[in-house]
């Protein structure tokens, strides 16, 4: 047996950890794809959140309240110390560097069309806006986090999230 010597929990983790990585990779890749202008940028931060949040699980004994939460801040966090690392770069605006052609269905090509118009809309009104807020943005209305989630990510209270999403909406609604 490949595992033999491997104590059962960790095999249960790791499936988890693939169902996990499965259903929230590609929701991680375009809210980092939307704040980093690399594709090649985005796949590493990405790659580098997960493996974190792997790390987290192994190290962490206790359960993880919101394990979607966790990773989200994780990659976060990476984007931060990325534009740290390095000055920050204009967000590409090509259709063809698109995220959507990584992410969507490529057999129904006028729907992809339309939907990197609307993508490189999105991503040049958020480039206007605060970091805080571009974050608040694409998780609640793209990544469909509740208040609750978002507090967690960011550390605040419920409250205050309300009235970042309020604000940071106005925002984004004077860009377009």
């Amino acid at each position: 047996m490949l595992f033999k010597d491997v104590p059962c929990f960790v095999i249960m983790k790791k499936r988890e950890f693939v169902k996990f990585y499965d259903k929230y990779a590609s929701s991680i890749y375009r809210f980092v794809r939307l704040k980093v202008s690399s594709n090649q940028d985005s796949e590493d931060l990405v790659s580098e959140a997960f493996f974190k949040f792997w790390g987290n699980i192994n190290e962490n004994k206790d359960k993880i309240d919101n394990p979607r939460a966790l990773v989200y801040k994780i990659a976060n966090n990476l984007v931060i110390d990325f534009y740290r690392k390095k000055s920050r770069t204009e967000i590409s605006l090509n259709p063809e560097d698109s995220v959507l052609a990584k992410i969507e269905d490529k057999s129904n090509l006028s729907k992809k069309v339309n939907l990197d118009a609307d993508m490189i809309k999105i991503r040049k009104a958020l480039s206007n806006l605060k970091n805080e807020h571009q974050d608040i943005i694409i998780w609640h209305y793209l990544d469909d986090f509740s208040v609750k989630e978002i507090a967690q990510i960011v550390e605040k209270p419920e409250g205050t999230v309300r009235v970042q999403i309020h604000r940071a909406l106005k925002e984004l609604k004077k860009q377009f």
